[in-house]
């Protein structure tokens, strides 16, 4: 069970960090704690790219305000790493390499600063190769330290108060696109778009997922009726995307389940 007192003395023995804040209920427990423990020591930094759903930025910057956050934005352009736009089953790993160059002026200016990483004890057991990339950088991952897996990270979140505690789980958008197809500024668009369409009609939970001019909808099981139920509302929010067809997957929401076509060769 996560131990928010060996999270706060291992902040605490750090000394300055550099968290890096994409917004979801990880990175933002993280943030929160390193900032109330570590004051101005502690920066919190979020990536832009075509990869991170508008309104994820848009709520990094609510959260910072809200929170009194030492929050920046920088810009970075995996997009322009063939290795990255290739998509293979390493695409995280590059992503990584990418996020953790842009944070190297912040950790430089913080007069040695480690980079930290809402990694916690469930996502070790999923294909992260981005954690590697990371971990060969010297990033540290502090709620692995403190014994945290993702339900601990909700449950002190919301003893806390904050608001991310039961945000829905919000994924870099090209792990919406199968391994195999490449990673452009138009898929990543199109899935945006289509995702945002879905929310603005009620739906929490869920993914777009990408073949070509077929989506994938992958829901929570109680909202899958719901979307048959309102199909066509449904087909033209996702058709205003770019989509020929459209699709709801029965199975509802799987985090990561893309991962599973690595095995299949």
């Amino acid at each position: 069970m996560g131990d928010l007192a060996v999270l706060r003395g291992g902040l605490a023995e750090l000394g300055s960090v550099v968290v890096a804040f994409s917004g979801g209920a990880d990175s933002a427990f993280l943030a929160y704690v390193a900032n109330d423990v570590l004051g101005d020591r502690a920066r919190v930094v979020t990536a832009v790219s075509p990869s991170l759903a508008p309104e994820e930025r848009a709520d990094c910057e609510s959260l910072a305000r809200e929170w009194g956050l030492r929050w920046e934005a920088v810009e970075t352009d995996e997009l322009a790493d063939p290795a990255y736009a290739a998509n293979d089953g390493e695409r995280c790993y590059h992503c990584k390499v990418s996020l953790m160059d842009a944070l190297a002026p912040f950790v430089s200016a913080g007069s040695g600063a480690a980079v930290a990483l809402g990694v916690n004890l469930d996502d070790l057991g999923d294909h992260r190769p981005g954690q590697r990339a990371a971990a060969e950088r010297g990033a540290v991952f502090p709620l692995v330290d403190a014994g945290f897996t993702k339900a601990d990270v909700r449950a002190a979140s919301k003893a806390l108060g904050l608001r991310t505690w039961d945000k829905p789980a919000a994924a870099c958008l090209a792990s919406r696109v199968p391994y195999g197809t490449s990673v452009t500024l138009g898929v990543l668009t199109s899935v945006a778009q289509a995702e945002s369409a879905l929310r603005g009609l009620g739906f929490g939970q869920l993914r777009v997922r990408h073949y070509g001019d077929l989506a994938r909808i992958e829901l929570d099981g109680p909202d899958v009726a719901e979307a048959v139920r309102r199909r066509d509302e449904v087909v033209a929010a996702v058709k205003q995307a770019g989509y020929r067809y459209v699709t709801v997957d029965l199975e509802g929401f799987r985090s990561g389940n893309l991962n599973q076509a690595l095995g299949d060769s």
